[in-house]
């Protein structure tokens, strides 16, 4: 999978589907009320485990880049010790960025909940407010750290063109165990074909692995 195999012009693609992007947005916001709403008695339930887990906020922040990389603050269920930042070893080989994978299924810094949060997915939920905001979308390239999008190589750039997602097209296709390099092939072919019956796909598709537990941890 190489990104250079993907011919595109993808600010051209954006700007043809800017309709289809409105769309997008008003079934974003729609979505993410209705899904705080609903799942309002879930939050409280697991701020009160991660509380009961270990000592710190429920709530996890972390500054993430965002559509044309525009920072903000991304929330979390907080699913790692208090100081987990602090004990970071974020090692990245700029000659073989496309081998680097981000998360490990052996950090020691996950709590005993959050390893129970991270398989199921629900230490994301919270992000619904990011799309309610803006920052984000319920479908997109997953939003980065600052750290690894200082090294991007230009042709991984261009998923920064649009917002960044709960999930994608490579959350499907592996989530938290594939390669940048992949992450990012997958994130071009998104938006390359976005369309938003592409969206509604890629939902139903991340429900099935979620439950399914494929590529967490």
């Amino acid at each position: 999978m190489d990104v250079n195999s993907i011919q595109i012009s993808i600010q051209n693609d954006i700007d043809s589907k800017q309709l289809q992007f409105a769309i997008k947005r008003i079934m974003d916001i729609i979505l993410s009320m209705v899904g705080i709403i609903v799942l309002m008695p879930i939050y409280i339930i697991i701020a009160i485990l991660i509380k009961t887990d270990s000592k710190g906020p429920a709530i996890f922040k972390q500054v993430r880049v965002g559509k044309n990389g525009e920072l903000f603050k991304i929330y979390k269920f907080r699913t790692m010790v208090v100081d987990a930042e602090s004990k970071r070893e974020l090692a990245i080989d700029t000659q073989n960025i496309e081998n680097f994978v981000f998360q490990s299924k052996s950090d020691n810094r996950i709590t005993k909940i959050g390893a129970f949060l991270r398989r199921t997915s629900l230490d994301e939920i919270p992000q619904l407010f990011n799309v309610l905001f803006g920052h984000m979308s319920l479908v997109g390239p997953r939003p980065e750290i600052p750290d690894v999008v200082n090294v991007y190589p230009e042709k991984y750039r261009e998923r920064l063109l649009v917002l960044p997602g709960i999930t994608g097209l490579a959350q499907i296709s592996g989530r938290g165990e594939i390669e940048l390099g992949k992450t990012v092939y997958y994130d071009l072919t998104y938006i390359k074909n976005f369309s938003v019956l592409y969206d509604v796909k890629i939902l139903f598709k991340t429900v099935a692995s979620v439950f399914k537990n494929e590529g967490a941890f």
